[in-house]
């Protein structure tokens, strides 16, 4: 999810997240501000994990539901918002690297 619309959307207005779902927010630069959400209209607790360029975890935190503002506490780019129990699996200074998953025959 990389534009602002995309961004901005989240996962707002779901009212549930499995627990093998979640949502990857690319941005654009390293910045605490670019790099803030929201959880206005997020029904659910989620599990925030923040990223630097090179996928190394800056920060994590639980955001509660309607609480307005989550920033992280060093420059990040991209977001990774899933289950409250992605907390368990992550911690601050891990590096995460993603790799492209082969295309469902289905689709």
């Amino acid at each position: 999810c990389a534009s602002f619309i995309c961004r901005g959307r989240g996962l707002t207005f779901r009212r549930r997240l499995g627990e093998d779902e979640g949502l990857w927010l690319v941005g654009g630069r390293e910045s605490r501000l670019d790099s803030a959400i929201h959880m206005f209209f997020v029904f659910f607790p989620i599990g925030v994990v923040w990223l630097d360029r090179e996928g190394r975890v800056v920060d994590t935190c639980l955001a509660r539901p309607f609480r307005p503002f989550y920033a992280p506490r060093a420059p990040a780019r991209d977001v990774l918002e899933g289950p409250p129990s992605l907390l368990d699996r992550v911690a601050v200074g891990d590096l995460l690297r993603f790799h492209a998953l082969p295309e469902r025959p289905d689709r």
